[in-house]
């Protein structure tokens, strides 16, 4: 970063739209604290660094890059007369680290007025004391509503998956409870049937063959086979038949129930010869209350299982008892994601699914992933379904989940259906504050949180391609572990810029 130290000319300088309205003697006091500086094609200073000058281009081409990943991303090319960049908040003084946000490289032969930080700051609160603090205020205001309106959306997010969660438990849940009811209701029967058996003609070898028919009838229900419709009623009506010819009164009430179970008319024989005829109506009485009983308690069992199941991925969703660092499976991370948002997505929203199941565990921080998953889903869906959000608005759609390897990087993508992001604000949408949604809709922070994730805590990249009824969200992690910044704070402190304006 060799530089060549030119005389500085107050004239020259004031020709600068930023300087163009100073007195002499405040265009002198620049050119004595200050310098023109030469300097030949390559960096000028590199991100990282501490901002020690403030840097305004006379003449020549800069370009500004920042770091993502390991890659240095152009941000800005420009050739005009008077851009600035550098220490631009030399002024804040300690309370904000002074470190370049950007690197600067220069392409031709490129001469600058370049001020010290420190005299850029005193010049600053000296001759523009109400636009220092108006700047002060800006700034840290910004950060202050960022952070007001960051929690604003992660409560409203959370508001969200808490219904969602909430209505995928209740059907469970009710199907438990209702099932619990039917079932005490039969096992109430089965008792006054066992009594009416008891008190009846029944020899101990007929009660014995009853009881081992009953123990295979159960086990028949617990491999029961599934039947289509027309399959179900074809077995129904044959069962009905059978049962009016052997004198079962009202054998099509129990026909249905049997055929659930996977009985069928060659089962109904086996019972028949194994059991006198005087006594085979309450045999089938008594095993339909045992069919009964055990479908009831599958589906409790169903139904206490799906309850576990979803307990589990709010767990999984939420990281609780997990270390905040470590290697993880992104697909259990989308699948949890995807599970706690059905509710929203609605059943017009068709989810696919196309996992490289090959990759290998990346190294991240899996509840802020998740984060960004569930901005990117909540996104995507909106977009499908007209921006009402909860996946029943007037369109439907394909929401697309994909991971693939490309490189040294695991690639997450999500592509929708929908009308595509506008060319002319494509390049804005990852800007804190900027969103498309009307007024009181939304907050402009999902795609910039997820932003920040991806790119400054993951040291990954975050990008967008689209066009009407194909955008793709695309989210790259690296494969290894890099120098992982623990201090990053995701939601706040917005960060400057500095480029060249």
């Amino acid at each position: 970063m060799s530089a060549q130290v030119m005389p500085c000319d107050p004239h020259e300088i004031s020709s600068l739209f930023l300087f163009e309205k100073l007195s002499p003697e405040q265009l002198g006091r620049l050119c004595s604290e200050g310098r023109v500086e030469r300097f030949g094609p390559g960096p000028v200073y590199v991100e990282g660094d501490p901002a020690t000058c403030f840097y305004v281009m006379i003449e020549g081409t800069v370009v500004l890059y920042r770091r993502v990943g390991g890659d240095d991303v152009e941000v800005s090319r420009t050739s005009q007369r008077g851009v600035y960049a550098g220490a631009m908040q030399a002024y804040l003084g300690d309370r904000v680290p002074q470190a370049y946000m950007n690197s600067m490289h220069v392409t031709e032969p490129t001469r600058f007025f370049v001020l010290p930080a420190q005299s850029f700051a005193d010049v600053m609160r000296e001759w523009f004391p109400m636009a220092a603090h108006l700047l002060e205020g800006l700034f840290f205001g910004s950060k202050n509503t960022q952070r007001a309106i960051g929690q604003r959306e992660r409560l409203l997010a959370l508001g969200s998956l808490s219904a969602g969660l909430t209505h995928e438990l209740n059907n469970p849940a009710a199907a438990a409870v209702r099932a619990t009811a039917a079932l005490r209701e039969r096992v109430g029967k089965m008792r006054h049937k066992l009594a009416h058996i008891a008190r009846g003609p029944y020899s101990r070898e007929a009660l014995a063959d009853l009881i081992e028919i009953q123990e295979r009838t159960a086990e028949r229900v617990a491999k029961a086979p599934v039947l289509t419709p027309l399959e179900a009623s074809d077995r129904e009506d044959e069962l009905a038949d059978w049962l009016e010819d052997h004198g079962i009164p009202e054998g099509w009430r129990v026909a249905p129930t049997f055929v659930q179970a996977g009985l069928d008319t060659d089962w109904l024989e086996q019972v028949a010869a194994t059991v006198a005829e005087d006594i085979l109506p309450g045999a089938i009485g008594w095993l339909n209350y045992t069919v009964e009983t055990e479908l009831l308690m599958d589906e409790i069992d169903d139904s206490t299982t799906r309850i576990s199941h979803l307990v589990d991925a709010a767990k999984q969703y939420a990281q609780l008892d997990r270390a905040p660092h470590r290697d993880v499976d992104v697909h259990e991370l989308l699948d949890s994601t995807l599970l706690m948002l059905s509710g929203k997505i609605g059943s017009r929203v068709r989810v696919v699914k196309d996992y490289d199941r090959s990759l290998p565990e990346v190294p991240a921080y899996p509840a802020e992933l998740n984060q960004v998953w569930t901005n990117l889903i909540d996104n995507a869906v909106a977009a499908i379904t007209g921006g009402d959000g909860d996946g029943h608005g007037d369109g439907d759609g394909i929401l697309t989940v994909r991971t693939a390897r490309e490189g040294d990087r695991l690639l997450v993508e999500f592509r929708d259906t929908g009308p595509g992001v506008p060319e002319d604000i494509r390049d804005r949408i990852f800007d804190p504050f900027f969103t498309t949604k009307p007024v009181g809709e939304g907050t402009g922070l999902g795609l910039d949180i997820c932003w920040r994730i991806v790119v400054n805590k993951h040291h990954g990249s975050l990008q967008v391609e689209s066009v009407p009824g194909d955008t793709r969200f695309q989210v790259l992690l690296p494969l290894t572990a890099p120098d992982i910044d623990t201090d990053t704070d995701t939601d706040t402190d917005t960060e400057s810029t500095e480029e060249p304006v």
